[in-house]
């Protein structure tokens, strides 16, 4: 009962994900947002999941798992309040109002988010600590089986017309009621390496400097971004001032010399080398599937674009049901590696697939390519560090949903519009225009200018000012500028695969690391707080 309570806990976290994503494209249209601006609004609900798990992992020993849960489901409650809210507020008048309780509730949904990882990780790893990888990717069943049920619930909503998007954010009601029954009389076990004995600085002394230095840098990041837009935050010329930079610098540094002057530990290489692996890992996995209805929309001739997400989620929810005997005939860095490969040719299938049939053969590629990178990198962790306990566990998923948020929604977000601009200049309709395109790329006159995030700079088409340039062009012409803009999105997906080409590259090495050491093996946590590489041999999958 514990365990599908946590599993029913995790499918929450997909309807919460899922219900916001589909609506990206009408929240555009109806608060008038530009691709960059959308990816901003998407990244406020996932980059606070990694606060909360973070967070949470350095006390959720102390405070219980049970509290944790409990925190999450109020976190949900709140959110349907303030989203149900929003659409009528919006349909009152006052947009403004309306778009900071979608903006504000999504903080709070991902911080519900993180927290909810922040104890079924743990918790799953610790019921099977000689099977982890198994029992942790069946644990992340949940995620594309609430993604599908979400998915399948929303489409038909979509597909029925005339009722409000507040539905499709209420939903999240019904399994945040279900996992609070679950879970509300059950006994939690204590953590693995509490169990053992570990100290709480040795735990932190796993992490160590080298993790807290990426966290601190994307930190830092967030914080210039999420108070980019703040008044009281902007000098003279709009932007952020250099003292609030300095502030948020100065944290970044606070968090590293906090862990360098507690740990005195630069922490384990290995947890450091999957920490980078995993920011383009979440970038590949929910970036993608962020993005993906809003990318496809353009390319599924008339079909809703949510399908290919609700496709690929069915199949990672039955592959990862059936993951210990892939992972016994391959090793968890044999599927990580395969998986990689998977994932590169499902991008680019799905950058140049044309037919409806086309796009869901290159996204079964991808959906299986996705499906064990996520919970097998956690039982990676927890099978070599787990002194780390809850910490690197969670941690590794804090810092890849961080990343995500920081950088990878924005970054989609403005490959999105570079490849709009391409193709519409590339139209033989766009350079008949005089002046409209320059240098084979769109006039600055139809161009708007702005920053994703601090260090990245994008341009967007303006869509009002390129109709009135183009709006001598017939009918025809005007049409092919339309087609090219809306299938140029798919184009972007082609530039994604070099994620996963990098951790291919990673997951070699790492092979070939475990090979020279004898074989990948799990670490065995004992009681008297040794740790015996294999102690009792391999964990069996």
């Amino acid at each position: 009962m514990l365990f599908w309570g946590c599993f029913i806990a995790l499918i929450t976290t997909a309807f919460a994900f899922i219900s916001r994503m589909f609506l990206l494209n009408t929240w555009a249209k109806e608060f008038g947002l530009d691709g960059a601006q959308v990816g901003s609004l998407a990244g406020i609900g996932i980059w606070p999941f990694a606060v909360s798990i973070i967070g949470f992992s350095l006390i959720i020993d102390r405070i219980g798992y049970k509290t944790a849960m409990i925190i999450s489901f109020l976190g949900y409650a709140i959110w349907s309040v303030m989203g149900v809210s929003a659409y009528y507020v919006s349909a009152g008048g006052d947009k403004q109002t309306a778009y900071q309780l979608l903006y504000w509730g999504s903080l709070i949904l991902g911080l519900s988010n993180g927290t909810v990882e922040a104890y079924i990780n743990p918790v799953v790893a610790t019921m099977f600590s000689h099977n982890k990888t198994k029992w942790l990717n069946i644990l992340h069943a949940g995620w594309p089986g609430g993604l599908v049920l979400a998915g399948l619930t929303i489409i038909a909503i979509d597909t029925k017309g005339g009722i409000p998007w507040s539905v499709n954010l209420g939903i999240i009601g019904i399994p945040a009621i279900i996992f609070l029954f679950m879970l509300l009389p059950r006994k939690f076990p204590a953590q693995e390496r509490v169990a053992a004995g570990v100290s709480y600085r040795e735990m932190l002394a796993e992490f160590g400097i080298m993790g807290a230095l990426v966290v601190g840098f994307l930190v830092v990041l967030q914080l210039m971004e999420f108070f980019k837009g703040v008044s009281a935050f902007q000098g003279s010329d709009g932007h952020l001032a250099i003292w609030a930079k300095g502030i948020f610098i100065a944290i970044g540094i606070a968090i590293v010399a906090g862990f360098a002057g507690y740990t005195k530990s630069l922490g384990r290489g290995f947890m450091f080398v999957m920490i980078i692996i995993m920011m383009p890992l979440a970038t590949t996995e929910i970036g993608t599937d962020g993005w993906i209805t809003g990318i496809m929309e353009g390319a599924l001739h008339g079909y809703h674009p949510g399908w290919v997400l609700v496709f690929t989620s069915a199949i990672m929810m039955v592959l990862r049901f059936f993951a210990g005997p892939i992972i016994h005939s391959l090793s968890p860095l044999g599927l990580l590696a395969l998986s990689a490969v998977l994932g590169i040719v499902g991008l680019a299938s799905l950058s140049v697939a044309g037919s409806v049939v086309a796009i869901f053969a290159a996204a079964a590629l991808y959906a299986v390519g996705k499906t064990f990178l996520w919970p097998t990198m956690l039982g990676v962790v927890s099978d070599q560090t787990p002194r780390g306990g809850a910490l690197t566990l969670n941690a590794l998923g804090g810092i890849g949903m961080l990343a995500v948020g920081v950088l990878g929604f924005p970054y989609i977000g403005t490959l999105k519009e570079a490849k709009k601009i391409d193709a519409v200049a590339a139209t033989p309709a766009a350079l008949s225009v005089p002046g409209l395109v320059n240098n084979g790329t769109l006039s600055d006159s139809v161009l708007g200018k702005d920053h994703a995030i601090q260090i990245i700079p994008y341009s967007v088409v303006d869509d009002k000012k390129l109709t009135a340039a183009t709006a001598t062009l017939s009918a025809e012409n005007q049409a092919q500028i339309k087609a090219a803009a809306d299938a140029s999105a798919q184009k972007a997906l082609l530039n994604m695969a070099v994620f996963p080409g990098f951790m291919l590259l990673c997951y070699l090495l790492l092979l070939a690391y475990f090979k020279s050491k004898g074989g990948y093996k799990a670490v065995q946590l004992t009681a008297d707080e040794t740790i015996a590489a294999g102690a009792k041999g391999p964990s069996e999958y």
